[in-house]
């Protein structure tokens, strides 16, 4: 696989096309929105889909801890689906999951999903993580930022325009001073890059990098477009 390179806060940055970032100078690699055992909280709640995604989720995090061979592992919120999810793994994921993290510094960014610690599992929970210039947390903040911010919790994703139509596909979100990380879960659903949910936090415009096979795929994002004025209306007066 071939990474992009991006500077942001002076750090340079390396974007993986498996969707995940890596900080070569700190050793560490950053994945966002693991959604570990959506797939059994599914089936609690009567939706059965094949029960297969924490596996898939883990086979692609150690390929890519293989590649990086990091020393310290960020996963920015949602690792689990539920609260519940870290006891609901069957015994061969955990244990694959306790290899993978054995000699790795484990930081467990909390998230929406997630809000406390995962039960039974290596490394720290923490509400977000600043680091030099940069911060670590599950869902970006809007407004000027001090330090940058690195964040996941959308799953935003692109369609790029191709001879044969267009083409869509999870991708990282970026400018000088904010990340958002795709969702590195196999069955992570996404939200479209140009929604005011994410387009409102890149005001300036942004760049996209689309996951490919084996490359990442740039192209520019246009500033947020405003919003309707019933919808703004609506927002402001507190209705929905």
């Amino acid at each position: 696989m071939t990474p992009a390179p991006l500077h942001i806060a002076g750090e340079r940055l390396m974007l993986d096309p498996a969707g995940l970032l890596a900080w070569p100078a700190r050793q560490t690699l950053v994945v966002g929105d693991l959604h570990l055992e959506k797939g059994s909280a599914f089936a609690r709640a009567g939706r059965f889909l094949p029960p297969y995604d924490t596996r898939e989720t883990l086979a692609r995090l150690q390929g890519a801890l293989r590649r990086w061979r990091p020393q310290r592992l960020i996963a920015l919120g949602d690792s689990f689906h539920d609260a519940g999810g870290a006891g609901r793994m069957a015994a061969e994921d955990a244990a694959l999951l306790h290899r993978l993290l054995a000699g790795i510094e484990m930081l467990w960014v909390l998230g929406n999903h997630d809000p406390v610690p995962p039960a039974g599992l290596p490394g720290q929970a923490v509400e977000e993580h600043r680091e030099g210039r940069l911060t670590f947390r599950h869902e970006a903040r809007r407004g000027p930022l001090a330090p940058a911010e690195i964040s996941g919790h959308f799953h935003p994703k692109a369609t790029m325009p191709t001879r044969c139509g267009g083409v869509t596909r999870p991708c990282f979100v970026a400018d000088a001073w904010r990340v958002v990380l795709p969702a590195f879960g196999a069955y992570a659903g996404g939200l479209d890059a140009g929604d005011p949910a994410i387009a409102g936090l890149f005001p300036r415009g942004a760049r996209l990098f689309l996951l490919g096979r084996d490359r990442l795929y740039s192209m520019p994002a246009g500033p947020a477009r405003p919003r309707p004025a019933a919808i703004a209306m609506a927002t402001d007066t507190g209705a929905g």
